[in-house]
């Protein structure tokens, strides 16, 4: 019987959509009759008809490639049912063209906000399922989702390279690391690369504390420097208290770039080190995927494939032990996994004296 499988990478891009697409094509090719359609730039595609039927050799040399064949972007999903001056019902369109195209079922591969329009559209009556791929590792009931590894690596690899220029000057330096809402690559890139501090969204912080770590570590050493790796959704005690858009309003009143950039300011003025931020930002999301996460890309596509085998629809990819599972997208859509202030990691990070300004 063949199937006619529509495939869309949604969100922010990172190493492992295109090793996840070639998994799921090249097992649907190897377990049933398969015939692709690659839909352009995530529901944005499929809200606009925009979509190229793919051959067996679209999906050959991508496996090490880095970004998404089929482009991306991001179409918040508190807008999928707000009609706005275009006068386009976003669902009546996306269904009108999952019927057009002919299509047996849909891939959506994406993180928190590409599964709750998944699960929108699957509630409508489509068949879909998702596939787990964000920076951020933070999509429920899984333990890990790809691109996070390879992540994970680069934020490690520029806190490597910053310890010595901090070392070689004596400086404190923030880096700051990619995580709006859950801290899990700032954690675990924070202890792999040795941070003395690490800040995330999950623990709010207290400034005079960080700043005693610091200047604690300065008496230790004759030559003194501290690395904080801080979350861009970082913050402060007093700043938990407030609702998302009083605090929004709090830091664009005060001017600065990020927290990053504050809490360098907040540090030498009140410490008289010299400090530094450095930002790699959308480095962490660019380059080829990691062993890791190519293997882990791709089991999670085969085990796609073979879902679509048995025609289980209404669910998304998942890693659980060492084993790849499915959950249901209904129970996923709308859920965020944050780092437990006891989280394990959390834990063994203190028992190395890495501070959290908690």
């Amino acid at each position: 019987m063949k199937r006619r499988i529509g495939i869309l990478t949604s969100g922010g891009d990172c190493p492992g959509l295109n090793a996840a697409i070639r998994g799921v094509a090249r097992a649907s090719y190897e377990l049933f009759d398969a015939e692709f359609v690659g839909i352009a730039d995530g529901y944005r595609g499929l809200i606009e008809g925009d979509w190229n039927e793919l051959s067996y050799d679209d999906f050959s040399g991508i496996l090490t490639l880095g970004g998404t064949i089929l482009g991306t972007s991001r179409q918040p999903y508190r807008y999928m049912r707000v009609i706005g001056e275009d006068n386009v019902d976003k669902v009546a369109a996306m269904k009108e063209n999952y019927k057009k195209m002919k299509l047996d079922c849909l891939i959506t591969l994406g993180g928190n906000g590409t599964h709750k329009t998944a699960n929108l559209l699957s509630q409508e009556g489509l068949n879909v399922i998702g596939l787990p791929k964000t920076i951020d590792n933070d999509i429920w009931d899984t333990e890990v989702t790809f691109g996070f590894h390879t992540a994970m690596d680069l934020a490690t690899e520029v806190i490597d390279r910053i310890h010595t220029t901090a070392n070689s000057h004596g400086r404190v330096m923030v880096i700051e690391i990619m995580g709006n809402k859950a801290g899990w690559l700032t954690l675990y890139s924070g202890v792999a690369g040795g941070a003395d501090v690490v800040l995330l969204p999950e623990i709010p912080y207290d400034l005079d504390k960080v700043v005693s770590a610091v200047e604690k570590r300065a008496r230790r050493k004759k030559r003194s420097f501290s690395i904080i790796a801080v979350a861009e959704g970082a913050m402060t005690k007093e700043e938990s208290k407030m609702k998302g858009k009083e605090r929004l309003a709090r830091r664009q009143e005060e001017g600065y770039q990020s927290i990053s950039y504050r809490l360098a300011s907040q540090i030498e003025e009140k410490t008289g080190f010299e400090t530094r931020v450095v930002v790699p930002g959308h480095f962490q999301r660019g380059g080829s995927p990691s062993a890791y996460d190519r293997v882990l890309a791709t089991r999670f596509g085969v085990y796609a494939a073979r879902l679509i085998k048995e025609g289980k629809y209404g669910v998304t990819v998942a890693m659980k032990g060492d084993r790849v599972v499915h959950n249901m997208l209904m129970d996923v859509a709308g859920k965020t996994k944050f780092v437990p202030k006891d989280n394990q990691m959390v834990k063994n990070a203190k028992d190395i004296g890495i501070a959290f300004g908690d």
